[in-house]
């Protein structure tokens, strides 16, 4: 018969060791270039909120320039992460989920929007969807549909810079998703459409929410396609980042203080959602 011996007391020095894997320490090697990177982030946020005229900062808040800047922001914000949501969610399982001749090259083209300067995108929604586009002309000889300059193109300028990042998270979510659930309900006779709704969508929602998050917080700070495609008119295209760019040629502290509202909006929402991106991811 095999005779065990109990395991030793450890010595001094494992103990230390053991203390610092629990204790999860941090490398000092690492720790100066994270607050470097945390100092360059951080910073320039401190500037905002030194430089900001809180004396008068409610009455400029209320102007109506500032909320109707804001107010177009928000809502078209949020029509764009609908609309992105409606298109990306069926994108994505299309990249995740099928196979195709051109699926590299695919997947290539939608993360396209975000690599490409904002500037370049707006000038391709004119040469696509203007007046004299490759598809606007048809809307607007057929239908009378012009987009360029409107309310309508602030969103689409919008969806086209954030769909992107909801795409990449829902992918990420559908591929790491288990998909005996899936087969257990084909195998109990649930249709496509039925797994998709029942199952795949429950199992990938936090994927949705943290892209839905990221796309509205792209869309709400988007400014380089916007006033390409959609132009800089108050209460009609102009959002908080037009705004700001505008106020920060006649006033300065009118730009901090919209700064401040989108820097605040942005954390916001970010901040209440952080659980569940964090989750997703």
């Amino acid at each position: 018969m095999t005779q065990v011996s109990a395991p030793s007391d450890p010595t001094p020095r494992e103990r230390r060791a053991r203390l610092r894997v629990r204790s999860g320490r941090f490398p000092w090697l690492l720790m100066v270039p994270a607050l470097l990177g945390l100092v360059f982030l951080v910073l320039p946020f401190a500037g905002l909120l030194a430089r900001a005229p809180w004396p008068t900062l409610v009455t400029r808040l209320l102007m109506p320039d500032v909320r109707g800047a804001l107010w177009l922001s928000l809502t078209t914000a949020t029509a764009a992460t609908a609309v992105s949501v409606c298109l990306g969610v069926p994108l994505a399982w299309l990249l995740a989920r099928t196979e195709f001749p051109g699926r590299r090259l695919l997947r290539a083209l939608v993360t396209v929007p975000l690599v490409i300067p904002p500037v370049v995108g707006g000038v391709a929604l004119l040469l696509a969807l203007g007046r004299r586009g490759i598809v606007g002309r048809y809307l607007d000889e057929w239908f009378g549909l012009t987009l360029p300059f409107t309310s309508a193109a602030v969103v689409v300028a919008q969806v086209f810079v954030a769909m992107p990042f909801l795409v990449i998270s829902v992918e990420g979510a559908l591929r790491g998703a288990d998909r005996r659930f899936e087969e257990a309900a084909a195998t109990l006779g649930a249709s496509r459409a039925v797994v998709f709704r029942r199952v795949t969508l429950p199992m990938v929602g936090p994927g949705v929410i943290a892209g839905a998050v990221l796309a509205w917080a792209r869309a709400l700070g988007e400014f380089g396609a916007t006033i390409t495609f959609a132009g800089n008119f108050p209460g009609r295209t102009q959002t908080m980042p037009l705004a700001v760019y505008l106020a920060m040629q006649e006033s300065p502290e009118s730009a901090i203080v919209l700064s401040l509202v989108l820097l605040g909006v942005s954390l916001v929402i970010l901040v209440a959602l952080r659980d569940r991106w964090v989750g997703a991811a």
